[in-house]
Order: structure tokens, then C-alpha cells, then sequence
């Protein structure tokens, strides 16, 4: 088929002047040629308009097709670009589904060099099956108690995860990825926030990684966005979780700091126990006290605000200055958490569900 005006929706959202690769025709046919080979060898077939997504951090294309009874994607698949500074998205999906199989999307093939990625439908999102059952917090349980055990299982894969070329923001090394940061946020952001602000809370994270450190859970990955829209729940009691591009090696439990901001904006902060517990449980049995756990959750749910401030500046070349700038500027928000001064969730009044505006910069997987 033809990639013209007429065989594409094109969804840009609010960022209508956002530079992608996609408006490039070379790169353009060449990412739909690797597409639509990938999708030949497997006997799958191009049937529909494509809907292309198009954001500051990724191009994201949804093809209809059809194929052999039972092949994946049989309804739709997904191909996923990422910029640079996140293009270890494609070769880490890859290895997750070969060293984690039960808990994430096998791809249906990566090009690890170009950063892109071929995905098969997941199944219903876990922000759909929320919206349509009675509300119960009690649902985040199982998929973080399942989020955890991914995370342990991982453990043992840290150097290799680097090697993939995802970011290393090691317990130890939070400070530094602090200080780059904050080097980004004085060069870009068009902000009201005195860099002193941020600087001041600096001896206060050399404590807190300290401290976490010294309790000894090991690094692992941290998604670093798990809201409920990164996460598929295609039938009872199975969850499979996706879209990598925010992630790094750090501390596991930093990981907590957005589902457990999604329940509280939702449910409120007294959901908030039961759901620590859920997620710690595959933690516990490693000589490590319930207080020490609880302690260690407490300081690295804080420090998960770096990783947030750290992915905002994950874009394609090329960026405007306006995006940059308003990516610069939730960088310092993020970083301000740090803060034992600033609350880290607020709850949403059921009447302003869902928020104007999303905690998380992702849009929803269409």
C-alpha cells in the first residue's frame, strides 16, 4: 500500500511541532520496509490504514493485519521507534523475553542497531480492566507482587543490562546521575526555580543512597514509569509488562514510586499499605527484616523521583526549544520530590478522575 495522507491516521497530540524521524521519507519507508518484511516472513498481512503516533521521545505505528489462525499480533502489531539515548528499548525487550518470558511481550523482531522494535497486541490494559470493574486497589496487588519477582529474577542480569546499553543509575551512582541532571535543568530550563534549590538537597541524597546502599538489596531494573497504562492484562491473574524506554539499572524499589503515586491519586493514601506489602513479598527470605524492607522502600520510592527527572531528556535530535525546556522544567519538579518537605502523591477527587493531566508524560497505549 501506499504511505500517503490517505492511508494514515496521524495523531501528534499537543506536540504538533515535534521533530521525529517519521516526517523523513528515506527514514520512513526504510522503517516500514523492515516492518513489512518482518511481517511476510511470518505470514502476517498488511490490511488497513496505519496509525501513527508521533512524540518528542518516540514513533509509535500501529498496523492492522491479518495472518494464520492463532499468529500473534493476528489483529494488529506495533512498530516502535525509539531516539537515541533510548534506542536500548529494542534490544532489551529482546533479551527480557528470553530471560523473563512470562512477565513481557516477546517482540516479534528487533533491529537492535536502529533502535526499532516489531511488538504483537498485548491484550486489554490494565487501565482498561480498572475503568470497567468495581474500584478496588486491591487489583495493583498481584501485578506488583508479579513486578517484584520480575525484578529478583533480573538480579543476576545488571552487567548484561548495561551492556545493552541501558542507563546505569546504580544506588551508589544516584548522586551523579543527579548532578547530570541538574546540569541539564540550568541549560535548558525556562523556569522560575533557583538552581540553589536544587543544589541544597544534594547532602540530603548523599545520605539517603548511603543509608540504601548500606541495607544491601541489590540493584536490578527499574521500569521507571509502571503506570497502568504500561502494563497488559490479558487474562485473570497474567500481567505482562512493556515500554522500556524510561529505564535504568538502579535500585529495584524505585520502581514503586509511580504505580504507588497512580493508586493514591485514584484511591487515596490509604490504599498505599497493602500494596507495599504486596510488592515487597518477593523480597522477604533474604535476611532482610520486614523493618529494613519498609525503610528501604521509604528511601528509594524518593529517590525514584531522579529516574523520572532523568527521562525527560530522552528525546529525538532535533528537539525544539520549547520541548526541551518544558522537559527541563518536570526535571526540576521531579527533582524538588526529593525533598522530605514536598508530598511525593496527592489524591484526586473521584469527580476529576481521570486527571487533566497525567503524572506520567507516556500517552496510553492506543
Amino acid at each position: 500500500m501506499h504511505d500517503d495522507d490517505t492511508s494514515q491516521v496521524i495523531d501528534r497530540g499537543p506536540y504538533e511541532g515535534a521533530k521525529t524521524p517519521w516526517d523523513q521519507v528515506t527514514w520512513r519507508n526504510a522503517a516500514l520496509g523492515w516492518a513489512r518484511r518482518e511481517l511476510a516472513a511470518r505470514g502476517l498481512r498488511e490490511t488497513g490504514r496505519l496509525g501513527v503516533r508521533l512524540r518528542p521521545w518516540s514513533v509509535l505505528v500501529r498496523i492492522p493485519v491479518d495472518g494464520p489462525a492463532g499468529a500473534p499480533g493476528s489483529a494488529a502489531v506495533w512498530l516502535k521507534a525509539n531516539p537515541p539515548a533510548g534506542a536500548f528499548e529494542a534490544p532489551l525487550t529482546a533479551a527480557l523475553a528470553r530471560w523473563v518470558p512470562e512477565y513481557v511481550l516477546e517482540p516479534l523482531a528487533v533491529d537492535a542497531d536502529r533502535g526499532w522494535s516489531l511488538l504483537p497486541h498485548g491484550g486489554e490494559l490494565f487501565w482498561q480492566f480498572l475503568d470497567r470493574t468495581p474500584a478496588d486497589p486491591r487489583a495493583w496487588e498481584e501485578p506488583l507482587r508479579q513486578y517484584a519477582t520480575m525484578q529478583r529474577a533480573l538480579v543476576p542480569h545488571t552487567k548484561d543490562l548495561e551492556q545493552l546499553g541501558v542507563p546505569s543509575a546504580r544506588t551508589t551512582a544516584l548522586p551523579e546521575v543527579f548532578d547530570e541532571v541538574v546540569r541539564f535543568i540550568e541549560a535548558t530550563a525556562e523556569t522560575d526555580l533557583v538552581p540553589s534549590q536544587l543544589h541544597a538537597l544534594r547532602p540530603l541524597l548523599l545520605d539517603s543512597c548511603a543509608e540504601l546502599a548500606e541495607l544491601g538489596i541489590p540493584d536490578s531494573l527499574d521500569h521507571s514509569d509502571l503506570h497502568d497504562g504500561q502494563l497488559f492484562h490479558p487474562e485473570p491473574g497474567r500481567y505482562t509488562f512493556f515500554d522500556w524506554g524510561d529505564a535504568a539499572v538502579s535500585h529495584p524499589f524505585c520502581s514503586f514510586l509511580v504505580p504507588a503515586g497512580r493508586v493514591t491519586e485514584r484511591y487515596g493514601p490509604e490504599a498505599l499499605p497493602r500494596l507495599r506489602d504486596a510488592y515487597l513479598e518477593p523480597w522477604t527470605g533474604n535476611g532482610h527484616s520486614t523493618a529494613e524492607l519498609h525503610r528501604a522502600l521509604t528511601l528509594a520510592t524518593r529517590l525514584g523521583t531522579i529516574g523520572r527527572a532523568a527521562s525527560w531528556n530522552r528525546h529525538f535530535p532535533g528537539a525544539s526549544t520549547a520541548t526541551r525546556a518544558a522537559g527541563a522544567t518536570e526535571s526540576a519538579r521531579s527533582l524538588l520530590k526529593l525533598s522530605p518537605d514536598e508530598p511525593l502523591f496527592q489524591k484526586t477527587p473521584v469527580t476529576d478522575w481521570p486527571p487533566t493531566t497525567p503524572p506520567s508524560r507516556r500517552d496510553r497505549h492506543p
